[in-house]
């Protein structure tokens, strides 16, 4: 009985992928940048082996380990981690998504850019709250186009707020957003602009 208990703990141990291996799994797919402490629950390692698998994996990023520069950096941002594209391929970046994104912007993607415009500064998930569906891939697409931009990161929860660029307004043909048509004759209420909950 200890033998096999022994054999399944060691098992375990050999099948559990290495710390920085899910780190990075989880940096992936995130959004928004994430803290220490919730990374840390996320692969389920102490925050202080979390901290030094970052520590190491900017280097490694940065080119001070064993491999070369990646084209990728990972960046704390408002108390939180996140990768992102290295400016010096911004260009690079930009000119390949604007290539692959279609003329037109979906119906979903012109409902995202409403609230952004007459809600801003707002975080991803006050517009997924406000539009009742998940706007990541959206917003991302509309970031691209660069007719939204990431204003800041709140201090306290690392999320990022975002509003509408210049570019949008050229494309409306506006001077300011104080030109845009009142919104509450769009709403059931008629009051108070966006709310959550308001847009389906």
């Amino acid at each position: 009985m200890t033998d096999d208990v022994t054999e399944s703990a060691t098992d375990a141990t050999v099948r559990e992928s290495p710390l920085s291996e899910r780190i990075e799994a989880i940096l992936l797919i995130i959004d928004e940048p994430i803290g220490l402490v919730a990374l840390a629950a996320a692969v389920g390692s102490p925050v202080a082996a979390v901290r030094q698998t970052i520590e190491t994996l900017v280097d490694d990023y940065d080119g001070k380990g064993h491999g070369p520069r990646r084209g990728f950096e990972l960046r704390e941002v408002g108390g939180g981690w996140r990768l992102y594209v290295r400016e010096d391929h911004d260009d690079v970046v930009a000119e390949f998504v604007g290539g692959q994104a279609p003329a037109r912007l979906s119906q979903a993607a012109l409902e995202t850019l409403a609230v952004i415009a007459y809600k801003q500064p707002v975080t991803r998930s006050q517009v997924a709250s406000i539009r009742a569906v998940n706007v990541d891939s959206v917003v991302r697409t509309l970031l691209a186009r660069g007719l939204i931009t990431e204003l800041f990161a709140d201090s306290e929860t690392g999320a990022i707020n975002y509003g509408t660029t210049d570019a949008l307004l050229q494309h409306l043909g506006i001077n300011s957003l104080d030109d845009l048509p009142p919104i509450s004759p769009l709403l059931d209420d008629g009051a108070d602009g966006f709310d959550e909950g308001t847009i389906r």
